[in-house]
């Protein structure tokens, strides 16, 4: 679902601005669905507007048009998408509550050979839902899969944000209480990469100071509104950025946090390393937790290992 979130508990957005221009149909998409036995089936992952209707693709509205079946999160908010584009196709609803009983349904009609969609309330699929679990049991069975790539909220906050983009990590959703969130930016301190955070707006000021006592005073940008009418992006340090929202209040829209890589200093800080190896050995050997802190933080392999003996023995 790689898009914009949504200021409530999910925090993403819902549904594309209408107030933005819809492309003429005639250059879009022939709105009858041309059943002359070319299309494949299987699974396709079709990406939608994360705010303006004029960024949904030729191909994806030929993919729903041409679907047996699309899956959706809220048939309520898909529904006003297809009608944007009078497409008739079925809608049914495929999300975190219902996704493991209705799995093997669609799985049945992907084995019979049907055309099946699957679509994001915003942006991409996949990002922070449930359908990555689709895409594996489609695999597992030889179901083919395969995309129309589109808008993705997180690449978009990135890419107008000006920070480095050679190397990022997108972390979803940050937690709502704040030791847990503190937890998430102590976590990340030492990655060498710009990190992408989805944000309530309520919470984006006391999010703010966590992330500065965390990772320290880092180039940020608050990016809000993607796509839509009052796009903005907002840079400067997180300390700045956290002045400017304690005293403006909570922005209106749905909000996208950047915020850039360490330097080489901190990145290669004894306490990160020692932070870095403890997270690792929870879900990996020994020497695969060296090799991979040791390619992160860039700094030799025996030494790591001599840290993480040392570890071991005092844990």
């Amino acid at each position: 679902m790689n898009r914009t979130p949504r200021s409530a508990s999910r925090n993403k957005n819902t549904e594309p601005d209408a107030s933005q221009a819809v492309p003429d149909s005639k250059h879009v998409a022939n709105k009858t669905p041309q059943r002359g036995g070319n299309e494949a089936s299987g699974l396709i992952l079709v990406a939608t507007p994360i705010g303006n209707l004029g960024d949904m693709t030729r191909r994806g509205i030929e993919a729903l048009e041409q679907a047996d079946l699309i899956l959706c999160e809220d048939t309520r908010v898909s529904g006003k998408l297809l009608r944007a584009f009078s497409i008739q196709t079925e809608l049914m609803a495929y999300h975190d509550h219902n996704a493991e009983r209705m799995r093997p349904r669609v799985m049945r009609r992907l084995s019979e050979g049907a055309r099946v969609a699957l679509i994001s309330d915003a942006g991409t699929p996949l990002i922070s839902d449930p359908g990555y679990r689709l895409v594996q049991a489609c695999h597992e069975a030889r179901i083919p899969v395969t995309t129309t790539p589109g808008a993705s909220a997180p690449i978009v906050a990135l890419s107008l944000s000006g920070l480095p983009s050679d190397r990022f990590l997108f972390a979803g959703f940050l937690p709502t209480k704040k030791v847990a969130r503190r937890a998430t930016y102590e976590e990340l301190r030492v990655v060498p990469a710009s990190l992408i955070f989805f944000e309530s707006s309520k919470r984006l000021a006391a999010s703010l100071v966590d992330a500065t006592e965390a990772l320290g005073d880092r180039p940020a940008a608050v990016a809000r509104e993607l796509t839509k009418l009052h796009e903005e992006v907002r840079r400067g340090t997180l300390s700045e950025l956290t002045a400017h929202y304690t005293e403006a209040g909570p922005p209106r829209g749905e909000i996208v946090l950047v915020i850039a890589p360490p330097d080489a200093e901190a990145a290669i800080d004894d306490e990160g390393v020692d932070g870095m190896l403890r997270q690792a050995m929870q879900h990996a050997s020994l020497r695969d937790a060296v090799d991979e802190v040791a390619r992160i933080a860039g700094r030799p392999k025996r030494e790591i290992y001599a840290r993480a003996l040392a570890l071991s023995e005092t844990d």
